[in-house]
């Protein structure tokens, strides 16, 4: 990690705390840093600085937020540099360097809970089922989209996958998911297929015998997130879709279809990893959206469709309307 300006030391404590022990990622590390030095410079305006946490209270910490608000920043980007100074004053508190968090009273901004894109079964079928020509990048790229809706993968983890994690035999893949926890999830039989004619061709892109990812870039490295967009972006348009598919949404398809088929809340939210019920129930709200929709166009004592029975009504004649 490198800074262009000097940190408080109880900060360059706490990354080094991260770093460590926690093992967060640099890229993680960094943006704690830098949210810290954030603040740092509105405190050093006030004539404070993070070296005297002891002296900084709630009404800095909203300072800090009013500012972030003033640059025109998100939400959920105010929220995040929130968590950070969060986790660093609970540090200090376990640290026995505070008795009190500035942020305990400061509440996260509301943040807007739009529902996940997703496509329809034959939309997803239209996509993975494209026509391609049967070449190594061809094979890695659907073998990649087939997992990510067949069996639901976030893209980090299909791009963390290592080949040894592919479990024919069991007809399984073990998957590192949020937070280092690990899972087992299951393959379709497509999946099983897609992958063991990629991992046919994976030499093709000639990694080092050093490499274990599972999908490669054409340098023979892991491949990488920006990639995997337009591989599923690429898919898409082969598929004559007309809006742009991320990687998440296939993931959401996944989700949404198996709903849609009847499986339980439980299981869903078993086979996406989530560690909150509440994440997967934003699910049932799609569904309940679609049954919505269905009644409002279907039923003739709808909402919607109140005003066209009216004007049927009025179209016949005197005598059909009765």
């Amino acid at each position: 990690m490198s800074w262009t300006e000097d940190v408080p030391e109880c900060v360059d404590d706490y990354l080094t705390f991260l770093e460590v022990l926690k093992g967060y990622s640099s890229a993680t590390i960094d943006a704690y840093g830098n949210d810290l030095l954030q603040f740092q410079h509105v405190l050093q305006a006030k004539k404070m600085s993070l070296d005297a946490p002891e002296t900084i209270n709630r009404t800095h910490v909203l300072a800090f937020l009013a500012n972030l608000h003033r640059q025109g920043l998100g939400k959920s980007s105010v929220a995040r540099k929130l968590s950070s100074l969060r986790g660093f004053f609970r540090y200090l508190i376990r640290q026995k360097i505070l008795t009190h968090d500035p942020c305990s009273e400061v509440h996260n901004p509301k943040q807007p809970q739009p529902q996940p894109t997703f496509l329809n079964v034959d939309q997803a079928f239209s996509l993975l089922e494209a026509r391609v020509d049967p070449g190594p990048r061809e094979l890695r790229d659907l073998a990649l989209g087939e997992l990510l809706y067949g069996s639901g993968l976030r893209i980090s983890e299909a791009l963390g996958l290592d080949a040894c994690d592919f479990d024919p035999a069991r007809q399984t893949l073990r998957i590192m998911g949020k937070g280092k926890a690990e899972r087992v999830a299951p393959l379709t039989g497509i999946s099983i297929q897609r992958l063991q004619k990629y991992l046919d061709q994976r030499a093709c892109f000639h990694p080092a015998a050093t490499e274990p990812a599972l999908f490669l870039g054409m340098r023979g490295k892991r491949l990488q997130r920006r990639q995997a967009n337009r591989i599923i972006d690429s898919l898409s348009a082969l598929a004559g879709l007309p809006q742009h598919i991320s990687p998440h949404a296939l993931r959401h398809s996944f989700a949404s279809h198996l709903l849609s088929s009847g499986a339980d809340l439980r299981s869903v939210q078993e086979l996406l990893g989530h560690v909150r019920l509440s994440t997967t129930q934003r699910y049932t709200h799609l569904q309940m959206n679609e049954l919505m929709r269905v009644y409002d166009s279907a039923h003739p004592r709808s909402t919607v469709n109140k005003d066209r029975n009216r004007v049927a009504l009025e179209s016949l004649k005197p005598e059909e309307k009765h």
